[in-house]
């Protein structure tokens, strides 16, 4: 099956956060998105941001946000400007950009470190899927600034998949569509040439990556191939779990989300 990410089922996600709305401004681009309450009012906090993937939306983000408030985290869940035909604002996916979105989450990450109830050396980035692949651009980039990095089945594979479809930059259409998502011609040709894992590597700190070997959507070698290109990290696989995990399955995850931020 070709490797793509998974458009959100947005009918299966929480309709609501322990939260409030938060808006941050990337140049023109505005990045809505839902902060969860601090747990101690007062006190400085380690933060993790939280990147959707392809065609979701902030929502994803809630099913996250008790567990992480419970180890003494705030959560901001936000939606990718043109991420999604869901999103609370930009919905034109004909503007969708991996790069875009590697920028905005930069942006999410340098506007929290300056926040004085933010502790800057604990700002953690989690990624699923295409959000995934964005997370490790970002964690390569401005390394330094992210604590942690989690990966959740991310999509190493965008890059390599589409330059299988498109093998020439003259063969990339107009619009292409994914599960009815119109995306431009700019999507794929900034993605034409790049070398996720040799990106992923740039990235020293701790990294956790979950995935489920009945993913048919990203293949769970990328994750055992990238597990060994980064200097610190672990891979947990879910048996039986696919692009997606049910409630048991995401508890699990959260099992390991604990340990791994807890030391």
């Amino acid at each position: 099956m070709l490797c793509t990410v998974l458009l959100c089922q947005l009918m299966a996600l929480p309709l609501m956060a322990n939260g409030n709305e938060y808006v941050i401004k990337n140049g023109e681009r505005t990045l809505y998105g839902v902060l969860s309450k601090a747990p101690q009012e007062g006190k400085r906090h380690g933060i993790v941001i939280l990147a959707h993937g392809f065609a979701g939306t902030h929502h994803f983000g809630y099913r996250y946000f008790d567990a992480l408030n419970a180890l003494g985290y705030q959560a901001y869940a936000f939606d990718f400007p043109y991420g999604s035909p869901f999103s609370t604002l930009e919905k034109n996916t004909m503007n969708m950009s991996v790069l875009d979105q590697q920028a905005d989450l930069e942006t999410v990450v340098e506007h929290f470190r300056k926040q004085e109830n933010i502790d800057p050396k604990k700002i953690v980035v989690l990624g699923e899927s295409q959000g995934g692949l964005v997370a490790a651009l970002t964690a390569a980039s401005i390394g330094k600034k992210i604590s942690k990095l989690v990966l959740v089945y991310p999509a190493f594979c965008i890059p390599y998949h589409w330059r299988a479809k498109y093998p020439n930059l003259s063969d990339i259409q107009d619009t292409t569509r994914l599960w009815r998502v119109p995306m431009g011609r700019r999507y794929f040709e900034e993605i034409h040439s790049m070398d996720a894992f040799e990106s992923a590597k740039k990235y020293k700190k701790p990294v956790l990556i979950v995935h489920g070997d009945a993913d048919n959507v990203v293949p769970l070698a990328d994750s055992e191939r990238v597990v060994k290109m980064y200097k610190n990290a672990r891979l947990h696989v879910i048996p039986g779990a696919g692009h997606g995990f049910d409630n048991d399955q995401f508890a699990k995850m959260i099992g390991w989300l604990n340990e791994f931020l807890s030391e």
